[in-house]
């Protein structure tokens, strides 16, 4: 492949993004709010196709760029440094996380999208890449020709950005389903049917331990392009809105705390 991906947030979800990214052949440029300088054993660990550098350089050299940080953090972004940029939001809302709340998307008045779309003033934004987790976003990849192959949803109002956003995803590991605009990206956000557990395999009951991390970390049951199309044409709209971690199993925790930096831990 060809291509750079310029990704926002070196953490585990921005980790992951990047791993899949030089997989298939991207070069990436990684950053994150603490400087370039905090990134050489990530850039290591990736090899001759990464480089670390700041948001702004990230922006710049990304055929898309990949907003890889908590959605409390979107405010942090450059508002005028995205415009004509083609941009995968992979945020989530979950209210109170990180003292963040908003009433506008409490209510419904806007999707947590639209939020960041208003924000990144010209930007070609598209969801995505931000219904699994960072260990299943990297368990459940597979070939095109693989019978595993599972299915992703995006949605976006620029039907060019879309097909752009397809193809990187399909080069990553995945079938791609259009779930519609940015309005109705509530169709695919936190506490819907196609959010995070059809991606996670389920550890039976009684395993602890080592035995649970492995079985976890594998990947789930596949999605098929028809059933991820009507797990979005059924979706309901979760009341409240905005996910939660109740119901995380205490393995997903064990591991967030394993593998997540200390700065992240903290938050």
């Amino acid at each position: 492949m060809t291509g750079t991906i310029g990704i926002i947030g070196s953490g585990l979800v921005g980790k992951a993004v990047a791993r899949l990214a030089v997989r298939a052949g991207y070069k990436v440029v990684v950053s994150n709010s603490r400087g370039a300088e905090t990134l050489t054993g990530l850039v290591a660990e990736l090899g001759p196709l990464a480089r670390a550098g700041s948001v702004e350089e990230a922006i710049a050299a990304g055929d898309i760029v990949t907003v890889s940080v908590p959605l409390a953090a979107f405010e942090a972004l450059p508002s005028d440094g995205f415009a004509g940029k083609l941009v995968l939001d992979q945020t989530n809302y979950y209210p109170g996380m990180g003292d963040f709340r908003r009433a506008d998307l409490d209510s419904g008045e806007l999707t947590s999208s639209e939020l960041v779309q208003r924000h990144l003033r010209g930007a070609r934004l598209v969801k995505g890449l931000h219904n699994l987790s960072w260990i299943h976003m990297e368990s459940n990849a597979r070939p095109k020709s693989d019978a595993d192959r599972t299915t992703l949803p995006i949605a976006g109002d620029d039907a060019v950005a879309k097909q752009a956003v397809t193809e990187f995803v399909e080069a990553i590991g995945y079938d791609v389903v259009d779930a519609g605009s940015l309005a109705e990206s509530w169709r695919i956000e936190p506490n819907t049917a196609i959010y995070f557990w059809r991606y996670a395999p389920v550890v039976p009951e009684g395993v602890t331990g080592a035995e649970a991390k492995r079985i976890y970390q594998q990947r789930g049951e596949p999605v098929s392009p028809d059933q991820a199309r009507t797990l979005i044409r059924e979706a309901v709209r979760p009341s409240p809105i905005g996910g939660t971690l109740e119901g995380m199993p205490q393995v997903h925790i064990d591991l967030f705390l394993e593998q997540a930096s200390p700065e992240t831990v903290k938050q």
